[in-house]
C-alpha cells in the first residue's frame, strides 16, 4: 500500500512539473520573440532564430526549472486535496509526510539534474545565445565587458600592463613596473616582446630599464635582449576572456585562483560557482515550502491559490537573490554567503511550517 501511494504521489508531481515547466517555457520564449522580433533581420533570419531560440530553450530550462518544480509542488499537493484524496490518505492513517517524501524525492533528483543540465548543455548553449546574437542579428550589448582581452594584472610589488599576446606564445608591448609598499614607482621595464623560459623567468627584447630614486633621480638603460625573474609563471596571466556564467566549474575554479594571484576581482566568479549549485538547490526548500502551504489546516484545495502561493515564493527567492548578488558584488557579503543565504532562509521557513503541521510548535495537522 505504501509503495502504491509512493508511485502515485510521484507520477501525479512530475505530471504537474512537466506540463508546468512546458508552459512557463512557452510563455517565455513566446513573450522574448514578440519583445525582439524587429530585431531579427538580414539574409537567413528565419534559420538563425530557430537556432537561437533552440539554445534560449535550454538555458531557459535550467533558468524557470526550479519555479516549475517549486509551483508543481503546491498545484499538485492541491490537486489531491481538492478531490479528496489527502482526506482518505488521513483515513487510512497516512500522514504529511505521505505527501512531502515523495515530493522530497522528486525535487532533489530534479536538482542534481539541473546542475548537471547546467554543467554540461547550458554553459555551451548560453555561449551560443551569445554568438548568435552578436554575429547575426548584430546586438552586442555588454559583450566588450567580458570579451575584451585582459591587459592589466597585478602580483606582489609588480604591475604588468601587456597590450597584446598570450601567456603561451608570448607578449608584445609590455610595461612592468614595481611599486614599493608607499606604492612609489621604483622600477620601470619597457620591452617589445616577453617570452617565457621556464619557471618564474621571462627573455624581454628590446628593453628599456628606467630606475627610480627617492630623492627623484633616475638611470635608464637600454639592451637589445635581458632575462629577469618575474616571479610569475605563464600560468599566472591565462585568464579567460568571457562570461563566468559561461565557464564550466573547473574553468571557474581555475579563473578564481589565476584572478586572484594577479589581483583582479574574483567575486563574480565565485558567486557564479556557488550559485551553480545554490540555485537549483533553492527549489527544495520551497517546494516543501509550498507542501507545507498547500496542507496547512482550513486552506481550500483550490489551485488558483496553489499558484498564486507559488508565485508569491519565487518573487521571493528572486528578490532574495537579487538583493544578495547586489550585496556580494559590492563587497557587503560574501559569494559563498550570497549564494546560500536564500536557501538557508526558505529552508528554515519550510522546515517550521512542517514542524507546525506535525503539532510541535503548536497548531494542528493538515
Amino acid at each position: 500500500m505504501k509503495g502504491t501511494l509512493f508511485r502515485y504521489v510521484v507520477r501525479t508531481y512530475l505530471q504537474f512539473a512537466v506540463g508546468i515547466l512546458a508552459a512557463v517555457l512557452s510563455i517565455f520564449l513566446v513573450v522574448d520573440f514578440v519583445d525582439r522580433a524587429r530585431q531579427y533581420t538580414g539574409e537567413g533570419w528565419l534559420w538563425n532564430v530557430v537556432l537561437l531560440y533552440a539554445n534560449k530553450a535550454l538555458v531557459a530550462t535550467q533558468q524557470l526549472g526550479p519555479v516549475a518544480l517549486l509551483l508543481a509542488a503546491g498545484t499538485s499537493v492541491s490537486s489531491l486535496r481538492k478531490r479528496g484524496e489527502v482526506t482518505a490518505m488521513r483515513s487510512l492513517t497516512f500522514g504529511p509526510n505521505a505527501l512531502y517524501l515523495p515530493v522530497a524525492l522528486c525535487v532533489g533528483l530534479a536538482c542534481v539534474g539541473l546542475i548537471a543540465f547546467d554543467e554540461w548543455v547550458v554553459v555551451k548553449a548560453s555561449q551560443r545565445v551569445e554568438e548568435i546574437t552578436t554575429q547575426r542579428f548584430n546586438r552586442w550589448g555588454d559583450w566588450g565587458v567580458y570579451h575584451t582581452p585582459k591587459q592589466w594584472f597585478r602580483k606582489g610589488d609588480q604591475i604588468f600592463y601587456l597590450r597584446r599576446g598570450n601567456a603561451q606564445e608570448g607578449f608584445e608591448n609590455v610595461a612592468i613596473l614595481t611599486v614599493t609598499p608607499e606604492f612609489r614607482l621604483a622600477r620601470r621595464v619597457d620591452a617589445d616582446t616577453m617570452r617565457s623560459v621556464e619557471g618564474t623567468r621571462w627573455m624581454l627584447g628590446g628593453v628599456v630599464e628606467r630606475s627610480f630614486t627617492k630623492n627623484g633621480q633616475s638611470q635608464v638603460r637600454q639592451m637589445a635582449e635581458a632575462e629577469y625573474d618575474l616571479g610569475v609563471t605563464p600560468h599566472t596571466f591565462r585568464l579567460r576572456p568571457g562570461r563566468p556564467e559561461q565557464m564550466r566549474i573547473p574553468v571557474l575554479r581555475e579563473q578564481i585562483r589565476v584572478r586572484s594571484e594577479v589581483g583582479r576581482d574574483t567575486r563574480q566568479f565565485s558567486l557564479v560557482l556557488h550559485n551553480r549549485f545554490a540555485h537549483p538547490m533553492a527549489s527544495l526548500p520551497a517546494a516543501m515550502l509550498a507542501v507545507g502551504l498547500a496542507l496547512r489546516p482550513g486552506r481550500k484545495g483550490h489551485m488558483t491559490v496553489a499558484i498564486v502561493e507559488g508565485l508569491l515564493i519565487s518573487v521571493m527567492m528572486w528578490g532574495l537573490m537579487v538583493v544578495t548578488r547586489t550585496l556580494a558584488l559590492s563587497e557587503r557579503m560574501a559569494p559563498a554567503v550570497a549564494a546560500w543565504f536564500p536557501v538557508a532562509l526558505l529552508s528554515v521557513a519550510a522546515a517550521l511550517l512542517w514542524l507546525r503541521g506535525e503539532g510541535r510548535l503548536g497548531g494542528g495537522g493538515a
